[in-house]
């Protein structure tokens, strides 16, 4: 059996293990607190992989440990299922709601956590329907669905109506961050118009501004911050889009509904005779998702919107760093 290694020197533990014969359950292996559900390995190893599977890629340990890739992901798997039955049953009171897409083809699966706890609670789900969060429902239970008090996520119906369906007292609060991607999409469309529109020497401050014209002032370098100087001094339309965008920002600044409904008012208003099309369709998807957006004013529902985002973040770069290291490997194998 595989114990933790001593310096560079892998470890092996061996032993002999008693069968005892039962005359309620039949023959069994004697119970011994040391060996791992996977009995090549002692538990304290099983405990030390897991930890690192946290912060490394599977094929970065299974190299490290001198281990099968697939070995590693089994262990992977039996640390997870111990750290879920020390966790016990989640009891969520808010909860995030997200998909990530893990195949092309807009394959989905969908992501909830415990944003009180800070952890994720459920991962499943076959897309993202109705009846696929209807599996989330099932698994959580109605007794413990029944106490969510506030349910985070993106402006998707049927997220919206399995909640309404199973959760009925928590309020729905559209998550920060989804609308403000809507909001630079919208921001983006308006730098294509412009650059189609404009003609010769203006075009040149427009092309290849993307990600200067989408990222917040203070994450951009000194170049970048000159860059965008030039593109807004040099069309006027793009100069009020940008400004728009960056004071929709204020509106999750509010403690009450009516100080928010003021602010969005105004800045509805600053659209007309602009010519900005993207952004009268983004406001009037605002306006028929008022309520998700305006709960956030509630003192209750200030919660920690950025968590959902970056929890899925971090899973989608390991898959994408497995899958990229996966393709590395066959082509070193085909070379």
């Amino acid at each position: 059996m595989r114990d933790l290694d001593c310096g560079e020197r892998a470890v092996y533990l061996l032993f002999e293990l008693r069968r005892v014969n039962c005359k309620w359950c039949g023959v069994k292996p004697e119970y011994l607190s040391f060996v791992s559900p996977n009995a090549n390995y002692s538990e304290r190893f099983v405990l030390a992989i897991g930890k690192q599977c946290r912060v490394m890629a599977v094929t970065d340990i299974a190299r490290l440990m001198r281990l099968d890739w697939n070995t590693v992901k089994d262990i992977d798997k039996i640390y997870m299922k111990e750290q879920l039955r020390r966790a016990g049953h989640p009891k969520p009171r808010v909860i995030g709601i997200d998909e990530i897409s893990i195949k092309k083809r807009h394959v989905y699966r969908i992501v909830v956590s415990d944003l009180d706890q800070k952890r994720a609670i459920w991962f499943g789900g076959d897309g993202r329907s109705e009846a696929d969060m209807d599996m989330f429902y099932a698994f959580l239970g109605k007794k413990a669905a029944k106490k969510i008090r506030l349910a985070v996520m993106d402006m998707w119906k049927p997220f919206r109506n399995s909640t309404r369906a199973h959760a009925p007292k928590a309020a729905i609060l559209f998550d920060k961050f989804h609308v403000l991607r809507h909001l630079g999409e919208a921001l983006d469309k308006i730098r294509k118009t412009e650059y189609a529109r404009v003609t010769g020497d203006k075009r040149t401050f427009i092309k290849g501004q993307k990600y200067v014209l989408l990222s917040h002032r203070e994450n951009l370098t000194n170049e970048g911050k000159h860059s965008l100087k030039l593109l807004l001094k040099a069309n006027k339309r793009l100069n009020t889009a940008y400004i728009l965008r960056e004071s929709f920002d204020q509106l999750w600044t509010y403690n009450s509904e009516a100080w928010a409904r003021k602010f969005f008012d105004n800045w509805k208003a600053q659209l007309r005779w602009q010519r900005l099309e993207p952004y009268e369709k983004f406001a009037n998807m605002i306006e028929k998702h008022w309520d998700g957006i305006a709960a956030y004013c509630k003192p209750e529902n200030k919660v920690a919107l950025g968590f959902v985002e970056g929890l899925n973040n971090s899973v989608l770069q390991n898959k994408y760093r497995e899958e990229a290291q996966h393709e590395l490997t066959d082509y070193v194998k085909a070379a």
